[in-house]
């Protein structure tokens, strides 16, 4: 049986959250003189939900997910920190990644100095077997798996996290960032059968809002409540709930452009293809390809002279580089800088 306490760090279970002038008064008022805010109408002079319901209330019906079990952060980033902060112990617990994958993990375990376990992927970037995994993550803490993966862009199929999750103590966090460009069934759709499962998904990426700073944590009521516990009071500002909201209520506008998105990607793999240079793309369930060329050094500095910047992973995969799925234009222009440097 699964207990969220006993994988709690003490002094976390422990602790009184900060309690703020918005969180202890919730009703109508005509005058508010409690939070020390500057009276004088800005549109931004006063705080905002600590809890964001408007905008959670909103993602519930998007997501179908319960209100009570979504965390809305200052990106995925910081319910990744949070996560840390909440259940390991530092320089005790352990957190397991399945490189080559997201860096936010690693740094995350360094600034809360958490002893971290790389478990490489396969040749083909999928987990490793069962066995391998369960060997090396039997002291529980996190861990993490990014479907679909960055910088490599496959996904990881639900069975295999159902897998993952029983046979781990601690919490499974599944990244989802990229998810929307993806045809593959959510893993928030485990949530009612893994209770040790947390999902993260974002605005950043298909939504448009990369600027507005705004992740998602999706998880049982009892990890949300730890998270809300120990976040920064006013974490999510009125900006951004407000342009989140807005983007959710064009939700059709946010379809065209993720199809149009996926008709690029497939357009721009098979002109990639028809380079000689290029010697591998692997498949992609994200807004991105990871390209495998003969000098990927030399390719991404000619593509730097000619304006045209992509992000070089070749510390990460052996002379790859990771392209971002533009305009038609963008990636137009792209091509035809290949083409000449090809020549």
């Amino acid at each position: 049986m699964f207990d969220i306490k006993s994988i709690t760090r003490k002094n976390i279970l422990n602790m009184q959250a900060y309690s703020s002038a918005r969180s202890e008064f919730k009703g109508k008022a005509d005058v508010w003189l409690d939070a020390n805010e500057n009276p004088n109408t800005t549109n931004l002079n006063r705080y905002p939900d600590p809890l964001q319901l408007q905008l959670k209330g909103e993602i519930s019906k998007l997501k179908n997910v319960p209100l009570e079990q979504i965390f809305i952060g200052n990106g995925s980033d910081e319910a990744i920190d949070l996560l840390f902060r909440a259940f390991c112990e530092p320089g005790k617990n352990k957190a397991t990644i399945f490189t080559p994958t997201y860096g936010m993990y690693k740094v995350s375990a360094a600034i809360n100095n958490v002893e971290l376990v790389e478990i490489p992927l396969t040749k083909t970037f999928e987990l490793p077997n069962q066995q391998t995994i369960t060997s090396k993550t039997k002291e529980g803490g996190l861990l993490f798996i990014c479907s679909p993966n960055n910088p490599t862009g496959n996904s990881i199929e639900l069975e295999r996290i159902r897998q993952v999750a029983a046979e781990f103590k601690g919490i499974v966090v599944i990244d989802e960032a990229y998810i929307d460009f993806s045809p593959n069934k959510r893993a928030v759709s485990l949530l009612g059968e893994i209770p040790n499962l947390v999902v993260l998904q974002t605005f950043s990426k298909a939504y448009g809002l990369a600027g507005a700073r705004l992740g998602m944590a999706f998880a049982s009521p009892e990890i949300i409540t730890i998270l809300n516990k120990i976040k920064p009071p006013y974490n999510v500002n009125t900006l951004s709930i407000k342009a989140a909201l807005e983007v959710i209520q064009n939700k059709e506008y946010v379809q065209e452009q993720i199809a149009q998105i996926i008709i690029e990607r497939k357009r721009l793999r098979i002109a990639l293809l028809n380079l000689l240079f290029v010697q591998k793309i692997y498949p992609s369930d994200a807004n991105f390809l990871l390209v495998e060329f003969e000098d990927s050094e030399s390719i991404f500095t000619q593509l730097i002279g000619k304006g045209i910047v992509v992000r070089n992973r070749n510390s990460q995969v052996k002379n790859c580089l990771r392209i971002t799925i533009g305009t038609a234009e963008e990636n137009q222009k792209l091509l035809n800088v290949l083409n000449e440097i090809s020549r």
